[in-house]
């Protein structure tokens, strides 16, 4: 800001526009996903919830990053963080901090990675609340996922200014994709589309029997699909005992329920098995399917084979959803175990985008809406620096003045009364000095 004072006219001078957004930053989004790199390359970057504080306070506290959040699921791992202006990722720390935190060599991450910028963020961060970038459009638990990292974000200090309103904003558009289209209406999700797996393999799944392994939401899914395609018998592990007791009590009034209105279901039994009891009860399950949080696999080459052995050379299926996996692959070298994880279960995803393709059209139009929304409100702010030290540059310069005038009045001071009319008199005439180049400001930046 400066000043030029012409006899007794003041003209206060504007800053330009790259002088009124100093100190700005900008939105950059890096992250992988189950169209850039292969479920090898994702597991080496998949968080899981214990660490996940750990890991987005150690982000946000990278050179050149003041705030971020991590978001990682089975199919991503996004890096949303707001960034010194004009440092590129490698500047700021970011790909640093993926080298450093996860122990991954750059040539192995890099040829994966992608990177959004301003509007482009934006626009992808948008699109993966509102399921519109999942592997199974119109899938409910991303924005689920999406609002959890935000919880530990804000937790830990690292979301603030910058990104809690873009991410509020994100999660009003995924619910207003949710309800003005019907992208999700058939609720299809990952664990439905391992379930179509599984029933395609075998052609039915009456009369199997299930293992699942862990006790989370997926799990949960899993299981009433499940259920609805006719298993016979549902066993349930997970390192915590109670969470897969309940888990098991929850299907067996689900199961109860739905006899009680209409019939519907098929008598079905449920029974937890201890974990530690995991790899002898294993060989009783036609399909194992896995959802833990284990960051080694809990299934080895050398369990399958034993596995075989025990029931006498039946096949057996792993359905494997875990990032990091749950199985190892070289289960699948031993004859009569088939293992499948989730990379393997986009060809069954396929044929339900193909169906959602006119609900994803408008729900991507509303997108696009928004992110303009939110590009008018990002530049109706670009004004707030200038008018502020606008408005802060002619109060110094009025009390400069009024000081000089009390110095040569100091023979005879003004009375109180006389010095208020003065301090009134020149707080309007600043106000309207300022008020046309204020509202060239507004209306420019509009």
């Amino acid at each position: 800001m400066t000043q030029r004072q012409t006899n007794s006219r003041l003209t206060i001078v504007p800053p330009a526009a790259s002088e009124a957004r100093e100190g700005a930053g900008s939105l950059v989004l890096v992250g992988v996903n189950h169209t850039t790199a292969p479920i090898e390359v994702r597991e080496r970057l998949a968080i899981s919830a214990a660490r996940l504080a750990d890991a987005t306070r150690t982000l946000a506290h990278q050179p050149g990053i003041r705030e971020g959040m991590i978001l990682s699921t089975c199919n991503r791992v996004e890096f949303v963080t707001f960034q010194d202006r004009g440092q590129s990722a490698e500047d700021s720390g970011l790909l640093r901090f993926l080298h450093e935190y996860f122990a991954v060599a750059e040539a192995t991450v890099a040829p994966h990675l992608y990177e959004f910028r301003g509007r482009e963020a934006v626009r992808h961060l948008f699109r993966v609340a509102s399921s519109l970038d999942s592997m199974v459009v119109g899938e409910p638990q991303i924005l689920g996922q999406v609002k959890e990292s935000y919880a530990v974000a804000r937790e830990v200090g690292a979301v603030s200014t910058a990104l809690d309103p873009l991410l509020q904003r994100a999660f009003s558009v995924a619910k207003r994709v949710r309800f003005e289209t019907e992208v999700g209406s058939s609720s299809v999700s990952i664990a439905s589309v391992a379930v179509d797996l599984a029933r395609k393999i075998f052609g039915s799944l009456h009369g199997k029997t299930v293992l699942i392994v862990g006790a989370g939401k997926m799990a949960e899914l899993a299981a009433r699909h499940l259920i609805q395609q006719g298993a016979r018998s549902i066993l349930i592990a997970n390192r915590t005992g109670e969470r897969a007791a309940e888990l098991a009590g929850r299907i067996a009034e689900q199961v109860s329920a739905q006899l009680a209105n209409d019939g519907s279901a098929i008598a079905c039994t449920t029974e937890v098995v201890a974990f530690d009891r995991l790899h002898e009860q294993a060989s009783r399950a036609d399909i194992v399917l896995t959802s833990t949080g284990s960051p080694q696999p809990i299934f080895t080459r050398a369990d399958g084979q034993r596995f075989l052995e025990r029931r006498r050379n039946r096949p057996m299926f792993f359905i494997d959803i875990a990032v990091p996996r749950d199985v190892d692959p070289r289960v699948n070298e031993v004859e009569g175990c088939f293992v499948y994880d989730i990379d393997d279960l986009q060809q069954v995803a396929a044929a339900h985008l193909a169906d959602r393709s006119r609900e994803s059209a408008a729900a991507e139009k509303i997108v696009s809406h928004e992110v303009e929304l939110y590009q008018e409100r990002l530049q109706s702010l670009d004004a707030v620096p200038a008018i502020v030290a606008l408005q802060q540059n002619a109060e110094a310069v009025r009390q400069a003045e009024l000081a000089r005038t009390a110095t040569r009045l100091a023979a005879e001071p003004l009375s109180d009364a006389q010095q208020a009319a003065v301090d009134a008199l020149t707080r309007s005439l600043t106000a309207k000095l300022l008020h046309p180049q204020i509202t060239a400001l507004r209306k420019r930046s509009e």
